[in-house]
């Protein structure tokens, strides 16, 4: 068979002929593909030069003609007819990663020798921290989750890891890991190998992909983990290779298949646990997990916002980091808008979507049912399309027809919350006047709202540095009742009611 040279930024591939780029994922690692690859969301584009396969139907309705002419081309739709040359965009800056979290005041007590990390696995990003032994916080790092080229959200790249990706996915998430640990011990000037105790948290799925545990039970119903964890290995047992091999790893536990050890350690950083009253807990991201805590008990949901609010699936959509419009106001009667890193604008990410919809609400650009006569020209390519809006409807009445539902459960309404803790990078970043102007929160919530960062990776540095606080999470995983949302009817009613605006 004939073989074809295939060029990715200079490092060259030899492969068969008409042989399907794509599958270089697992070589290159800057690539988003939130769709997975099935040609829906247009964001894998790449320069092609050489000899590929003509425009699929795909390409032809995602692209623009000055894109075509111009040589771009959709990596997912892509095949070496011959020689070819890809030249990844580089257009877009570093993503803004928030590993700052709040902690509440705990007894500092470290049980290890030298340097701990803690990690969270997050499906967008993986942040870390890196703690000396006192406590001291020496270095952070963070980087995007490479499984994005296996699809933008959980969903996807479980069915990705059914249909024999298992491994890479893997591979992926332990490579992001062994960098991040290396970069911090290189920017704190030690060595890698001294690091001895690992707290990794993540979602559910998450960590069935690190420890190499079979995914399939969480693709099916009755939607059932093949494992809860709550464990401690050792770095050997999950191909951790940067750190010592005999290196300390615990995995927190998990609630149920949906609700992960992130919002476990999240539970623990929000503190709402130790308040008095009715105090909720929403961690905002492309799954949404929600807890409500009232006189010590817990009951939680997880409800699948989808990668909207990432960016993902929208026209102009992008994560926030350099070029990003990440804020949308109006200004002497017309819109007005930031744009990170203060440059030409190039896309649009989660929280200036939220405030460009509640601001096209205002100018009636937008109706109250979402529907839009004609697309919106923010600036020179960036637009906010029908398809936007309809994407932003269904992340925003999941995630508050959630909240809805933990109460209903309850017999409580919000009027008698008395606190929201919102958790995660994304309800970080949020505009709440825009969040409630929209309806991804309820009415009344801004002035009773507290964002506190990545509380999910703060838990976990929390038990990396006090052993004895993880008995909090066994309490957590006691006392929580998990309220399934695919069958709730209450819940069903409520996601239809709140797709108005």
């Amino acid at each position: 068979m004939d073989r074809v040279k295939i060029a990715v930024d200079g490092k060259s591939y030899e492969k068969e002929a008409n042989f399907p780029v794509e599958n270089l994922l697992e070589e290159i690692k800057n690539i988003e593909m939130p769709c997975g690859g099935h040609g829906k969301c247009g964001k894998c584009k790449v320069y092609v030069k050489g000899k590929v396969n003509p425009l699929t139907e795909n390409e032809k309705r995602l692209l623009s003609e000055d894109e075509i002419k111009n040589g771009i081309r959709l990596l997912c739709s892509l095949y070496a007819e011959g020689d070819i040359e890809i030249t990844l965009s580089d257009s877009f800056g570093k993503a803004e990663i928030i590993t700052d979290g709040f902690m509440p005041e705990f007894i500092i007590d470290t049980d290890f020798q030298g340097y701990g990390a803690a990690i969270d696995i997050g499906t967008t990003t993986i942040c870390a921290r890196l703690y000396g032994e006192k406590g001291r916080l020496i270095s952070e790092s963070s980087c995007l989750n490479s499984q994005k080229s296996f699809g933008a959200d959980v969903i996807s790249r479980i069915e990705a890891g059914t249909k024999g990706n298992g491994t890479l996915l893997s591979k992926a998430l332990r490579e992001n890991i062994d960098f991040l640990l290396s970069d911090m011990a290189g920017n704190a000037k030690i060595t890698v190998s001294d690091i001895n105790s690992l707290v990794i948290t993540g979602n559910t799925a998450m960590l069935h992909f690190l420890t190499d545990t079979d995914v399939e039970p969480l693709a099916k119903a009755p939607f059932e983990a093949k494992r809860l964890f709550g464990e401690v290995l050792l770095a050997k047992d999950i191909g951790i290779n940067s750190v010592n091999s005999d290196a300390r790893v615990y995995l927190p536990p998990c609630v149920s298949a949906f609700v992960g050890a992130d919002t476990v350690c999240a539970l623990l950083a929000s503190d709402i646990m130790e308040k008095e009253g009715v105090n909720l807990l929403a961690d905002i991201g492309t799954n949404g997990e929600i807890a409500l805590c009232r006189d010590g008990k817990i009951t939680v949901c997880s409800t699948a916002a989808g990668p909207a609010f990432e960016g993902a699936y929208l026209k102009s959509g992008m994560m926030g980091r350099s070029g990003a419009i990440d804020r949308v106001w109006l200004e002497n009667g017309k819109i007005a808008f930031h744009v990170i890193g203060d440059v030409k604008p190039l896309g649009i990410c989660g929280s200036g979507i939220i405030d460009a919809v509640q601001t096209l609400l205002f100018t009636e650009d937008i109706e109250k049912s979402g529907y839009m006569e004609e697309d919106v020209t923010l600036s020179e390519g960036v637009f906010v399309t029908k398809d936007d809006v309809r994407a932003i409807q269904l992340a925003k009445s999941a995630v508050v027809s959630g909240i809805y539902t933990l109460l209903k459960e309850e017999g409580l309404s919000f009027s008698e919350v008395d606190s929201l803790v919102i958790a995660g990078g994304f309800g970080s970043k949020i505009n709440l006047s825009s969040a409630e102007g929209i309806g991804l929160l309820p009415k009344g919530a801004k002035k009773k709202s507290k964002a506190i960062g990545n509380g999910a990776l703060a838990g976990a540095a929390m038990l990396l540095l006090n052993k004895e606080l993880r008995d909090k999470c066994y309490k957590i995983i006691k006392s929580a009742k998990t309220i399934e949302l695919s069958d709730n009817a209450f819940f069903i009613d409520k996601y239809v009611e709140n797709m108005m605006f």
